[in-house]
């Protein structure tokens, strides 16, 4: 019996899916070694091992190419730190907790080509606009929920959250630039690491 149209399109819509993760790998892979910049779209379809045309048939451009790889190292940046923030093995509490997932998300960033995709590369390609979409969705969404957590257990101040998480997720994000641009990265680490400390110790209620 002839496969009909129906069957198979989970097929082809696999095959698809397969093709678009070769491309973001390979590119992920260039982008962080090379930068944005010095990597070519042949160069990209070559190490994914496809043709020019299936790039274009997954992304406008380079750009957008980028952007999907910029998400998707925020994705695996995100999801290793907040396996720091939900361990309560530890028994500290919640702003401790705090503590421990900007220290984490700090650390995610030390690698030199996370450095280059998402601090270095993304402020010379995205506008203002495309950067703080990309981090509301990612290190702000998680510092929402880290500081409501602590928030309803009195551990720090009640106050606008949304606002509170976007502050503290900017200070994160120059503290990784500050990072990834220092001659001596120990050094900018330790200093970033102790004015967060001061800030978030701020939050704490007032007695």
């Amino acid at each position: 019996m002839a496969t009909t149209q129906k069957e198979l399109r989970p097929a082809l819509a696999a095959k698809a899916e397969a093709t678009r993760r070769k491309l973001i790998a390979a590119a992920r892979k260039l982008f962080g070694k090379k930068g944005y910049a010095a990597t070519s779209v042949d160069e990209v379809v070559r190490a994914a091992g496809v043709t020019k045309g299936a790039l274009y048939h997954h992304f406008r451009d380079k750009d957008d190419l980028f952007h999907a790889v910029v998400e998707q190292v925020k994705v695996d940046v995100t999801a290793a730190a907040a396996d720091s923030f939900f361990d309560e093995s530890s028994g500290d509490d919640p702003l401790q907790r705090v503590h421990r997932l900007c220290s984490a998300m700090i650390d995610a960033h030390l690698d030199p080509a996370v450095q280059r995709i998402t601090i270095v590369d993304a402020r010379a390609v995205f506008d203002a606009p495309t950067r703080r979409d990309l981090d509301a969705r990612y290190e702000v969404s998680l510092l929402r929920g880290a500081f409501r957590s602590a928030m309803r257990s009195g551990a720090i101040e009640r106050q606008p959250l949304v606002p509170l998480a976007h502050v503290v997720a900017g200070a994160l994000v120059e503290a990784c630039a500050l990072i990834a641009e220092a001659d001596d990265k120990d050094t900018a680490r330790s200093e970033v690491t102790a004015v967060l400390t001061r800030l978030l110790d701020g939050l704490r209620p007032r007695t």
